[in-house]
């Protein structure tokens, strides 16, 4: 059913404002210096009702077209819950912080393939919810010189078996700091930051990377198994290398992405280092001077050549401590700046991500059939249609961005809300029957789920479980009703 009442180009537009049919000759040209995200900085609220404003619409459609981008948005969240109960039950295999039975054991070929699908699965959301991937390798994003905060950091990142590292929302905030050219004054100066920034990863086995270094570096067994100890040696004892961790920060500064590693080794500054070096050195030359002066009480005065010489271990007692404090402050600055950036952990991290790509999707659709439901268009049209949106969401919210068309086009046919023909035209359905679409698909939703268990892993014996019960009694008061019924890991 193709919409009726086609409107004049632009009528998506704020006010009489002709945005989506604007030439392309007087676009605005995107930001040269980074390349454009496709995250949508505006809620779905505000684009709701910039959307359906009752002069944007033809015929009074405007509030049936309202009605539809509210079923649209529960549908599509509905859509990305079912595979996120997916996701959640594989992940429950390797989440460290579950506190639920295990009723599946897998074999290796078994738990490999399942932690690829799990990687594999939390790539797709990431992707859907228009994260940008970084390349671990990227020196110019990740091993940066000296952090915003004054650390110098440094990540192995040969420890891990699996690293994803995605970010969304590239800016800058303006920061303060004294400046030696302003007499010590503050002055302000611009941050980059990542508004939001993801990690997963997990360590490789003990013994695959001692292999690793034995082949890579031809050394004996145990001196690859010492360097990986020492390697791991600012790793958290909690960090299991059997674990996949999910974390997610907010307002990174750019040149601190090293920071949240598990093994970032924090090293000197060159500033702290010649600081430090001209501290010890004078203070351990004056105090071997002045032993020396009084190594000539040796035969006549013991007492007074020890007190020397405890006095000269004194100085460089005290020197190496302040080596310990500076690094002491170094790690205490870490510790400080994580804790405000954390947003959420694991679990809680692929809840929030899940919950960000259905807004993603539902605000890319809502663009999109906005033009579709009023225009005729052939799939040929779909770069100008593309360039038009780019430019609405610019004039409207002041944002530049990739639009997502394909992606968003492509649900859209899925769910028979348009349709193309042979001849490539795309047909619309209009608002009001778009809607009775969605209803009449969400009757028969819980129909069609998916059967949510795997065929990997087999089903622990019941007396194993029983033992493992026994050896670690449930608390009374999770026990009967009140307990969740174990789930499959």
């Amino acid at each position: 059913m193709a919409a009726q009442d086609v409107a004049a180009p632009g009528s998506l537009a704020p006010a009489d404002a002709s945005v989506f049919a604007m030439p392309a000759k007087d676009l605005v040209q995107p930001d040269t210096a980074r390349p454009r995200e496709r995250f949508i900085p505006v809620t779905t609220y505000a684009l709701i009702d910039r959307l359906t404003a009752p002069q944007t619409w033809p015929g009074g459609q405007a509030r049936a077209a309202r009605r539809f981008f509210r079923y649209l948005e529960y549908w599509r969240r509905q859509q990305h819950g079912v595979g996120l109960a997916n996701l959640l039950q594989a992940y429950e295999t390797f989440s460290p912080d579950s506190d639920l039975l295990i009723t599946r054991t897998f074999t290796p070929d078994e738990r490999a393939t399942l932690q690829k699908r799990v990687v594999h699965e939390v790539a797709g959301i990431l992707k859907q919810a228009n994260y940008v991937r970084i390349d671990p390798t990227d020196v110019q994003l990740i091993l940066t010189k000296e952090s915003h905060y004054g650390l110098d950091l440094h990540v192995d990142f040969t420890a891990f078996e699996e690293i994803l590292i995605y970010y969304r929302g590239a800016s800058s905030r303006r920061d303060q700091r004294r400046s030696f050219r302003k007499f010590m004054r503050k002055e302000e100066f611009d941050v980059p930051i990542f508004q939001r920034l993801f990690l997963l990863f997990k360590l490789k086995p003990f013994e695959t990377r001692v292999l690793e270094l034995m082949k890579e570096q031809r050394i004996p067994r145990r001196e690859a198994e010492k360097l990986v100890r020492n390697l791991r040696a600012m790793i958290p004892a909690e960090v299991n290398e059997s674990n996949i961790y999910l974390k997610l920060f907010k307002n990174i500064p750019r040149s601190d992405v090293e920071m949240v590693f598990p093994n970032t080794r924090v090293k000197f500054r060159l500033l702290d280092k010649l600081r430090l070096g001209l501290t010890a050195s004078g203070g351990i030359g004056m105090g071997v001077a002045g032993a020396a002066g009084k190594l000539a009480l040796i035969a006549s005065n013991p007492i007074a050549a020890a007190g020397a010489v405890l006095g000269l271990g004194g100085v460089a007692f005290r020197q190496g401590m302040n080596f310990l404090n500076q690094r002491q402050r170094y790690m205490v600055v870490m510790a400080q700046n994580l804790y405000f950036h954390a947003m959420a952990d694991n679990r809680g991290v692929l809840i929030k991500l899940a919950d960000r790509a259905a807004e993603e999707d539902v605000k890319e659709e809502m663009l999109l059939y906005s033009v579709l439901a009023k225009e005729s268009a052939k799939h040929s049209d779909l770069p100008a249609i593309d360039a038009a949106i780019e430019q609405y969401l610019q004039t409207s919210f002041g944002v530049s961005v990739d639009f997502d068309l394909e992606d968003a086009l492509g649900r859209l046919i899925a769910d028979g809300l348009v349709k193309q023909d042979a001849d490539g035209n795309l047909r619309t359905l209009g608002p009001a029957a778009a809607a009775q679409h969605l209803d009449a698909q969400w009757d028969v939703f819980l129909d069609n789920l998916p059967d949510p268990t795997g065929d990997e892993g087999t089903e622990v014996d019941s007396t194993v479980v029983a033992e493992q019960a026994s050896a670690d009694p449930i608390p009374v008061a999770e026990t009967a009703a009140d307990s969740p019924a174990p789930q499959q890991a």
